[in-house]
């Protein structure tokens, strides 16, 4: 490879991205996997640990606070630095304040500062997100998603396998959260040295402008509605591979735990990672469609290495090739992905608009599970992981459809506007914010019954209503907007 696509990777505002997506990765085990291993050794119930899950919603439902980073500019290094700043110090804070509690007496103060961490965090994230887009050219967005993916995946990996190492060999678990504090500082460092965006970028002038302009500003654009489906569909076939991956290595080939320990999670890892690279460094070469559309069709051919395990006998050397070709695959598209996201936000409300594409983003990986586990079941692991190859052909198709919009937007840095069946797409909007609304009541009812406050039985019907408004409304959108394009094609 030349070493012109090389170079981007060693400028300073490489490192600046490699740390800050250090930054984003480290809280978000400290308040799930190694969080739970802490109170499982303590001998907590399953129940409190299961409980203590609903703490990542936080992450799902970061775009309801997103607006306000968009609108107010803290005292100090900007909009962007100055949130990040903010963030950053409380995470470091309340990282360190978990290491001086126990689990098994001090069970609902650990539970408030995991709220407060994975709050911090995902505010964190909104404001990452959000700099990148506004600090990274479009040229910039192939390799710096490439970079911060980099640095998030290492961070997973410390204050993860890392972390429980550390936490059981040498240093004890209290220690490790105090160890794990401590490495925000390197990160505040970061974001001081950052640069902060342009002032060219105009700032919501009021906090309701702040919430409705980005939404707006996105359902007026032209196919807004199928980039919302290629949003949730592109990276499904991977979500289904991915959902039941170490189940199926156990269970259903038959390697044992460790085996599939040391392949899955340690040569996946480095494989996401280098294919994370490898994509920003072939994005600096291809367009933003292309290289969306060579790693989408890689990714779902890289399936097939699943469903040749379970139709071949067991063998450790076929275990790596599958593990290692579909996570080099995945770490391409994520890369790519990534890039789109930022491509996709209009920089004066990139904070509430990459929250909310980011958001979409993970519906297909937060709720594939059970339909995943359902097909195992009624069709055995052969005909899963055919399918898993067959569902990436949708994002594809969409990707293909949304591609003059994705290719003038690239271009252009602008959006094209859209003219077509405006009462429609009110209904549409109207039908997908009714669905949204259920689903957060869904959520409060859940957390509430959790809490033992509330004792109601309806809050599935809740979920199904509101799943079915919302995916109505985004279907009803995606016909409205290929109907919209026919027209425009026959003119």
């Amino acid at each position: 490879m030349s070493s012109q696509y090389l170079r981007k990777f060693l400028e300073p505002k490489s490192a600046i991205l490699l740390i800050l997506g250090f930054a984003s990765g480290l809280p978000l085990a400290l308040t799930s996997g190694t969080l739970q291993a802490w109170m499982t050794v303590e001998n907590i119930d399953l129940k409190t640990i299961g409980f203590f899950s609903l703490v990542g919603q936080a992450y799902v439902f970061k775009f309801l606070w997103s607006p306000v980073m968009d609108r107010y500019t803290p005292p100090m290094l900007g909009r962007r630095r100055g949130w990040l700043l903010i963030t950053q110090i409380l995470l470091l804070i309340s990282i360190a304040a978990m290491g001086f509690l126990e689990p098994g007496s001090q069970l609902r103060w650990m539970a408030a500062l995991a709220v407060i961490i994975a709050f911090c965090s995902a505010s964190q994230d909104i404001v990452f997100d959000a700099w990148k887009t506004d600090v990274l050219s479009a040229e910039e967005r192939g390799s710096g998603a490439a970079i911060s993916v980099l640095g998030y995946r290492l961070a997973m990996l410390v204050s993860g396998g890392l972390a429980l190492w550390l936490a059981d060999r040498f240093l004890g678990w209290q220690a490790m959260y105090w160890l794990m504090a401590a490495l925000m500082l390197p990160c505040i460092v970061a974001t001081i040295l950052a640069p902060e965006p342009g002032d060219a970028i105009p700032v919501p002038r009021s906090i309701e402008q702040a919430v409705v302009a980005p939404l707006r500003d996105f359902f007026g654009r032209n196919n807004a509605w199928l980039i919302l489906l290629l949003i949730v569909m592109y990276k499904l076939g991977d979500a289904f591979a991915m959902s039941l991956t170490t189940t199926f290595l156990i269970r259903g080939v038959g390697f044992d735990a460790g085996e599939v320990g040391v392949v899955n999670k340690t040569l996946g890892l480095f494989a996401t990672i280098l294919g994370a690279l490898y994509g920003g460094v072939l994005m600096q070469r291809l367009s933003l469609f292309r290289a969306l559309l060579i790693f989408g069709v890689l990714q779902g051919l890289s399936n097939a290495g699943y469903w040749l395990l379970s139709i071949s006998d067991k063998h450790m050397f076929s275990m790596a090739a599958a593990v290692f070709f579909e996570n080099l695959c995945g770490g391409m598209g994520t890369a790519a992905f990534v890039a789109l996201l930022m491509t996709l936000c209009n920089k004066s409300f990139s904070a509430t608009q990459f929250a909310l594409l980011s958001a979409l983003s993970a519906v297909g990986r937060v709720y594939v599970g059970p339909i995943a586990g359902w097909f195992v079941e009624a069709h055995g692991w052969p005909t899963f992981y055919l399918f898993s190859v067959f569902a990436a052909v949708p994002g594809i198709l969409l990707l293909l459809i949304c591609k003059s919009t994705l290719e003038y937007t690239q271009q252009t840095e602008s959006f094209m506007p859209r003219s077509e069946f405006a009462p429609a797409y009110r209904l549409a909007l109207r039908a997908l914010t009714f669905g949204c609304i259920l689903l957060g009541v869904w959520l409060v009812i859940l957390i509430t019954n959790s809490l033992g406050l509330t004792a109601w039985a309806f809050n599935l019907q809740i979920l199904e209503w509101g799943a079915l408004f919302a995916l109505g409304g985004v279907v009803f959108g995606g016909l409205l907007d290929y109907l919209a394009l026919r027209r425009t094609a026959l003119l």
